[in-house]
């Protein structure tokens, strides 16, 4: 006959009283995992023998056995032996215990605990605990680490407080890199898995309404279950207080009429938690137990939430980012229309043939052609169709700025390097690293400039205006001139090296007149595009507007029809642009290089330009921004222009 107990051990926990375990007098009573022990706790926290109770001159004392983790009364770790007294909680691992030296003296937990059970749902489930924050954000763990395991603890892989700080960042980490939320969804079963002992683990999405879609849904092992949707009573519960909840299945003991019960479905506990982002609900965390062995408790429910919080966060960042990308791709696709060659004509043709084909290597690029013809247009299409579409596309007119401060722009300059220099700045091939840099104009850049550009197109590094730090970029390099800059490597003002070197692969820029047919495309292009700017609602052309614009030639080439078509809208007044409505400039018939066509006579390319330039500045009374315009130059090109030529009014 066995021995009359003189004391017990409770197993407290979150709703009330558990196991007890009865101790007696002549015998010592051990704790841990292992099976020889008296009492066997499943806690992977636990020693496998981790502290023992003995009776010593009538009293109960309890002792370390040199557990990793510790043992605690009433939270305080004991180091030698220690006197229990009825109702102090004795804590191995995460294991609750109450001594007392009489069942009697077990306290009533009062009414109105969170931890008391809550009303019961038609389905047999009852809210035992709710959870609106997490110990885990931010954490509030103790310093001790996990215990080692062995197999008895395998069945049971629900991790300790402790243990779940790595589990949670791990996560974090492994949901910065997920591209989608079915990838984000699989991290977070895996990490549930890992952390629970839950048998199955669903992310839920909500869709209209109240109505949640699964967007993962995975079972323990290799058995496989069906998933069956979280009950309607605890899915409405917890979107009606946005906290978490853990509910037990009590009805197994009664006579359910219900034929889509979880008691049927053999559901022991669940846990489901709202998927929050700020106080929008994206979805649902549901998870359950089939087997009454190791429920799922406060501690995993503790978890779910946490991990139901970054969820939230990361989804949202995932939705916010497959807008942006939409939002994206659709500036795209308008970037390309503004900036996309327009034409059917063979000549046009030829060009897009060769900008695919170039496109795809690493080659410089010199672009030739008169202004106005779209070179930059080029440029930006053998951009656009290169590897390094999603880099930096930058321009700059080597034109339009004066020696010092076209090397400042392009290498960038220190602090201090010359007057007005207030800061540091980087220059445009900095700026365009792994993309590609249009450079316009590039005949007029003066020589110093050259022989530090060629340089850097040799892969070499450069340091900025004032500046000793080296710098090395890899940048794609597209030129364009309008100027035969083989008369300028004639003259000495252009670099020969550097002529071959940008010469890798030439484009021919056709000009407008020698691709007439592209006119009527070009119009209505540009039609439609100012039209949508200024709100306007015109249609088209008449017959005779076309007409008119056919037959131009066209000096200024798609520039000039870009501003023709933008006079038309702006001043125009009915749905169709007509003939009227036209303002072709005079430049076409009257122009020495036209008149020039009649007779040949033997004088150089500076001549006529010279010549030209001071016909143009005649017939514009000296108004330098009207001549420029004309000729298709910078104001500052023709400023140089007439000082080389000794031009004056």
């Amino acid at each position: 006959m066995g021995q009359q107990a003189t004391a017990y051990l409770v197993t407290r926990r979150d709703d009330g009283f558990g196991d007890v375990y009865p101790l007696q007098s002549a015998t010592r009573c051990k704790l841990g995992r292992a099976p020889t022990n008296q009492v066997i706790l499943k806690d992977d926290l636990c020693s496998r023998e981790h502290s023992e109770l003995f009776l010593e001159a009538g009293n109960w004392l309890i002792r370390d056995l040199g557990s990793l983790n510790g043992t605690f009364v009433n939270a305080e770790r004991i180091r030698n032996e220690r006197t229990l007294r009825p109702l102090d909680e004795v804590r191995v691992g995460r294991t609750r215990l109450v001594f007392v030296e009489d069942l009697s003296q077990l306290p009533d937990l009062p009414r109105g605990s969170s931890t008391l059970t809550e009303r019961t749902a038609s389905d047999g489930l009852e809210i035992r605990k709710r959870l609106g924050q997490t110990r885990y954000l931010p954490p509030a763990v103790p310093p001790e680490v996990g215990a080692e395991a062995d197999e008895a603890t395998l069945g049971d892989s629900r991790i300790t407080p402790t243990q779940a700080v790595p589990v949670l960042f791990r996560l974090a980490l492994d949901m910065a890199s997920a591209s989608t939320p079915v990838e984000l969804a699989d991290l977070v079963v895996e990490a549930i898995f890992r952390a629970t002992p839950a048998d199955v683990v669903a992310v839920l999405a909500l869709k209209e309404g109240r109505e949640f879609t699964p967007l993962v849904h995975r079972t323990r092992g290799t058995q496989a279950r069906t998933y069956h949707k979280v009950s309607n009573f605890v899915s409405n519960e917890v979107l009606a207080t946005r906290q978490a909840v853990l509910a037990e299945n009590v009805g197994a003991d009664r006579q359910l009429k219900n034929r889509d019960s979880l008691t049927e479905l053999k559901v022991a506990s669940l846990i489901c938690a709202p998927v929050l982002y700020e106080d929008q609900i994206l979805g649902l965390l549901h998870l359950y137990r089939t087997v009454q062995q190791a429920p799922l408790n406060a501690d995993d429910l503790e978890f779910t939430l946490a991990v139901a919080r970054q969820l939230g966060t990361v989804w949202h960042r995932l939705r916010l980012q497959a807008t942006l990308a939409v939002e994206n791709r659709s500036l795209r696709d308008q970037l390309r229309l503004e900036t996309e060659l327009v034409g059917e004509s063979p000549a046009l043709h030829t060009i897009l043939s060769q900008v695919s084909r170039v496109a795809q290597t690493k080659a410089t690029v010199l672009i030739r052609g008169e202004s106005g013809t779209g070179k930059e247009l080029v440029a930006r299409a053998i951009h656009l169709a290169s590897p390094r579409r999603d880099a930096p596309f930058v321009c700059l007119n080597c034109a339009a700025l004066t020696e010092t401060l076209l090397e400042s722009e392009l290498f960038g300059h220190e602090k201090g390097a010359f007057t007005g220099a207030t800061e540091r700045m980087i220059g445009k091939f900095e700026a365009a690293d792994q993309g590609t840099i249009f450079l316009d104009e590039i005949g007029e850049m003066a020589l110093s400039t050259q022989a530090k550009f060629l340089r850097v197109l040799e892969g070499h590094p450069f340091e900025r205006v004032g500046g000793n730090q080296a710098i090395k970029v890899d940048v794609r390099v597209v030129a364009a001139t309008n100027r035969p800059l083989e008369e300028a490597v004639r003259a000495g003002t252009f670099r020969r090296d550097l002529f071959f070197r940008l010469q890798v692969v030439q484009l021919e820029m056709p000009p407008l007149r020698a691709r007439l047919s592209d006119v009527p495309i070009l119009a209505e292009h540009f039609l439609k595009r100012f039209a949508r700017e200024t709100g306007r609602k015109m249609r088209g052309f008449t017959p005779q507007a076309l007409e008119k614009l056919t037959a131009h030639s066209w000096p200024g080439n798609v520039r000039e029809l870009k501003n023709v078509i933008e006079r038309a809208v702006a001043l125009g007044s009915g749905p169709l642009i007509d003939a009227h409505e036209i303002w072709l400039s005079e430049l076409d018939a009257g122009s020495p290089v036209a008149d020039s066509a009649h007779g040949y006579k033997p004088e150089t390319l500076e001549d006529v330009e010279k010549r030209h330039i001071a016909e143009t500045l005649r017939h514009t009374d000296w108004n330098k921004s009207q001549a420029a315009a004309i000729l298709g130059i910078e104001r500052s090109t023709l400023d140089r222009k007439i000082k080389a030529y000794g031009l004056a009014k």
